[in-house]
């Protein structure tokens, strides 16, 4: 069983807010997408990508970042809207506002099955609030799902300890399909895309320079060891002292 997983805004990556929403087509009518649902049908391979569509309300001036499921098929059944927006500001830059371009979700989606086990559905900046993972978790998850395009500023710091962190809180699979490299003369993304075991341990990685042809890693789902270390590590939480997330 297999399934490809490919990175948070895999269509594109606007230079500015008016060439990201120039650029947003629904998935009816995107090239990039219905060139991955034929290959997927094709080769019968489900793919997780991340692309951006319309809003629903024909006067919003912003878009939304959704993570799609494409199964074997070639249909897609699955459509999580990003819930956390990454709006920075540093100190002699850099500065970025993911909110005046994108419309953020408003809901946690139950995970799904696939070949490789019931998916958590998430995108980038919801990385850092656990609280999402913890309910996919307490739902059955087995795997979270981080598609990304990390800053290189705030890759170096913080990519590798927060998608440990969230394995190893939650006893899950995480994969970080991630963008890499320059995107424009503003953007470039820090890469490293990863698959992370329960135990908080990589078992795949890539780099974080972009090559001139696509890289792609495999890594094997152990369902056994995703089932050990829950025994191992029950996690019972103490909600009678604290609310259930």
């Amino acid at each position: 069983m297999k399934a490809l997983f490919l990175p948070e805004a895999s269509d594109y990556i606007g230079g500015s807010p008016n060439e990201s929403l120039s650029l947003c087509k629904p998935a009816s009518q995107s090239p990039f997408l219905q060139g991955l649902q034929q290959e997927a049908k094709k080769h019968h391979l489900p793919i997780s990508v991340g692309v951006h569509e319309p809003s629903d309300n024909p006067t919003s001036k912003r878009i939304k970042n959704t993570l799609l499921w494409i199964n074997a098929n070639g249909e897609i059944t699955h459509r999580y809207q990003k819930l956390h927006l990454f709006d920075l500001e540093m100190e002699n830059g850099p500065n970025m506002r993911e909110s005046t371009t994108i419309e953020p979700g408003d809901e946690i989606l139950p995970p799904f099955d696939s070949p490789v086990g019931k998916l958590g559905a998430m995108i980038c900046f919801d990385l850092r609030f656990p609280e999402i993972a913890l309910a996919l978790k307490r739902q059955k998850a087995d795997v979270l799902l981080y598609p990304s395009a990390f800053m290189p500023t705030t890759g170096k710091a913080h990519w590798l300890p927060l998608l440990r962190a969230r394995a190893i809180e939650c006893t899950s699979y995480v994969i970080a399909a991630a963008q890499v490299g320059a995107h424009n003369e503003k953007r470039s993304s820090y890469g490293h895309s990863i698959v992370i075991d329960p135990w908080g341990e990589v078992v795949a990685e890539l780099g974080g320079e972009k090559t001139d042809e696509p890289e792609v890693v495999f890594a094997d789902i152990d369902f056994e060891k995703l089932r050990s270390v829950r025994r191992a590590l029950p996690l019972k939480r103490r909600t009678d002292v604290y609310p259930e997330v």
